[in-house]
């Protein structure tokens, strides 16, 4: 079911399922009427918020993010059109689901669940997991990737006047 690894098409979405996916679902359309689609088989991809263990299986809440020219979600959340729900019919442990892992799944829109999201209620579009790609964590290299860089230097003089410094400096 899962993968990790690998950036080519290919790996992140097996050849078998590659020709079910129908690219004019997109997520807006899948938001405004997700019955209308219903049966559409989709390529989504994001972070996952939660992880929950559910007698029938697993539930993931997902902050959907768009895909990359490799099928990989972008890093910035600010590029979320919203969230779904993705339901995989086996176990899959929530301690390797871990709020903020990064997936790619193709799955099959089954409808709409409504929940509570703070204090309103929100539309969940739902999915079927036919197949799950784990990314693995970005590094501090990974284009896009914003966590703040630390550093510290320092510097002196031996000669026969005297000075120094040290500088800290932060990054992003």
């Amino acid at each position: 079911m899962a993968g990790v690894g690998c950036t080519s098409r290919a790996y992140v979405v097996p050849e078998a399922l590659q020709a079910r996916i129908d690219p004019s679902v997109t997520f807006a359309m899948m938001q405004e009427d997700p019955m209308v689609h219903q049966g559409a088989v989709v390529l989504l991809g994001g972070e996952v918020l939660t992880a929950t263990r559910l007698k029938e299986g697993t539930r993931l809440e997902i902050l959907q993010l768009p895909l990359d020219g490799s099928d990989e979600p972008v890093i910035e959340r600010t590029a979320s059109q919203g969230r779904f729900l993705a339901f995989e019919s086996s176990f899959l442990d929530p301690a390797t689901l871990p709020p903020h892992t990064r997936v790619t799944l193709v799955g099959e829109l089954t409808g709409v669940a409504h929940a509570n999201l703070d204090e309103m209620d929100y539309r969940y579009p739902t999915v079927m997991i036919q197949h799950l790609h784990i990314w693995p964590e970005p590094d501090s290299n990974h284009p896009g990737y914003s966590a703040p860089r630390y550093g510290i230097f320092g510097g002196g003089s031996t000669g026969g006047s005297g000075g120094g410094g040290v500088s800290i400096g932060i990054g992003f």
